[in-house]
């Protein structure tokens, strides 16, 4: 194939409403009792070889990445969106193609007459 005449810019994987149910707050009542979370995320990665060669073996895995936020989410306990918004960025930037990302994970009916609550975090790979 010949050159494009453009360069290809990193892809962007997004995750879009994974719903889980963790531990999550403070209160004696969400202490004991799991809560609903939603988690996105958008990932960027070089996938230029991946997009050329149609090899699975080139492309960074989101259902590998995913099954592992499933995993951490769901087995852990957390106090704060903070730390729980920290721990799933820290896992999906372990994974070394990975140029930058960011999560946002919601905390449904948190406050008393708004929708939920989130937190968000981004993360960029120095050059």
């Amino acid at each position: 194939m010949a050159t494009p005449g453009y360069e290809l810019q990193p892809a962007t994987i997004r995750i879009k409403n994974l719903r889980l149910r963790t531990f999550i707050g403070i209160k004696e009542e969400e202490i004991r009792n799991r809560q609903d979370v939603i988690i996105n995320a958008w990932i960027r990665y070089d996938a230029s070889q991946a997009a050329s060669s149609d090899e699975m073996s080139n492309a960074l895995n989101y259902r590998t990445i995913t099954k592992a936020v499933i995993s951490l989410v769901e087995e852990n306990r957390f106090h704060l969106l903070e730390k729980l918004c920290q721990d799933v960025l820290e896992l999906v930037m372990n994974h070394g193609a990975v140029k930058e990302a960011s999560v946002e994970i919601d905390k449904p009916h948190a406050l008393r007459f708004a929708d939920s609550v989130s937190m968000e975090l981004h993360a960029k790979r120095g050059d």
